[in-house]
């Protein structure tokens, strides 16, 4: 296998880099791209994070594989880039230097802006050699995400199969966006578990087991996890989330009392209260519908229109 003009041989673990700009202070970044290969051969699957640098969960998630060691399979080839986004990541935000989202600018350019070179790259070197592909991302700022798989209710035939093995509490159907990693990558024909799960700027070490414990599933189910590693059995049940809704603040103010991420809300049901500072109002935001909170906003204060809450509207069960 050679990516990025080195040769991995069958058996051996090397790390490469992806070295496609400098900063202004003339410091070359590197992006580490981590692959190790059994000797038996089998499929490739890529662990990635860091695509927005500022969702350390998903960076600490792949860095939690490749310390234990996860990452050397049994058999085929394991890709880990735990930190994509490195100049978001350096910076502690969500972009790149040049303003752009970098997953809204895939396939990406060559001699395109900084954020599309990155995405040409990873496109042309990398993802060739891939079959299969866990992105792990985290919520926005303030906003807390259950852990959840997103897939296309397109590919549900071919991926709930393997989000029901890697079984994070709820899985939801989200369309392909334009521009994303995702679409890019089932484009060419790479399909792709993306795991959301906490906020960004934060390392929840709860949302981390779930995304390491999953991704174990998911390698024993591909007979790549190594024999001394066990899997966690999930007995409960795996929430399919078929439409959602969010829920957003109809006035200004200081939000508190919300209710838990991943509860369930009946109609009318108090979410959060929204009051201003000065001791007159306190108004209650309620549920528009019965359904799980999947997203909480935990920011202190507010502003009308905000997405406040993400509400599950219709379970696959009805």
């Amino acid at each position: 296998m050679k990516i990025l003009d080195e040769i991995i041989h069958p058996g051996e673990c090397k790390t490469v880099h992806l070295e496609i700009a400098r900063l202004h202070t003339a410091t070359k970044l590197k992006i580490p791209v981590i692959v190790a290969r059994a000797k038996e051969e089998g499929p490739t699957i890529m662990l990635s994070a860091g695509l927005h640098g500022d969702e350390l969960n998903g960076v600490d998630i792949v860095r939690q594989i490749v310390h234990k060691e996860i990452n050397i399979p049994k058999k085929g080839t394991i890709i880990c880039v735990p930190v994509i986004n490195i100049f978001g990541f350096i910076n502690q935000t969500r972009e790149f230097p040049d303003g752009r989202d970098l997953n809204r600018v895939f396939p990406g350019s060559k001699t395109g802006s900084l954020a599309g070179r990155f995405a040409y790259y990873i496109l042309e070197y990398i993802i060739p050699h891939v079959d299969f592909v866990i992105d792990f991302h985290a919520g926005g700022q303030s906003r807390f995400n259950v852990p959840q798989l997103r897939i296309a209710e397109d590919d549900k035939e071919l991926l709930q199969p393997l989000a029901e093995i890697f079984h994070a509490p709820f899985l939801l159907y989200s369309s392909q966006i334009a521009g994303s990693f995702r679409n890019a990558c089932a484009k060419r024909g790479v399909k792709m578990l993306l795991f959301e799960g906490g906020k960004s700027l934060d390392i929840n070490p709860q949302v981390s087991k779930m995304g390491v414990e999953g991704t174990k599933r998911v390698l024993e189910h591909f007979g790549m996890l190594r024999d001394e590693f066990t899997t966690e059995d999930r007995v409960d049940k795996m929430e399919v989330i078929e439409q959602s809704i969010w829920v957003r603040a109809k006035i200004s103010g200081l939000m508190h009392d919300q209710v838990a991420v991943g509860s369930f809300v009946r109609k009318g049901e108090p979410l959060a209260y929204i009051s201003d500072p000065y001791g007159k109002e306190n108004v209650a935001v309620k549920a528009p519908n019965s359904g799980f909170v999947i997203n909480v906003n935990e920011a202190p204060i507010v502003y009308q229109g905000d997405a406040i809450f993400h509400l599950s509207k219709k379970l696959a069960h009805g």
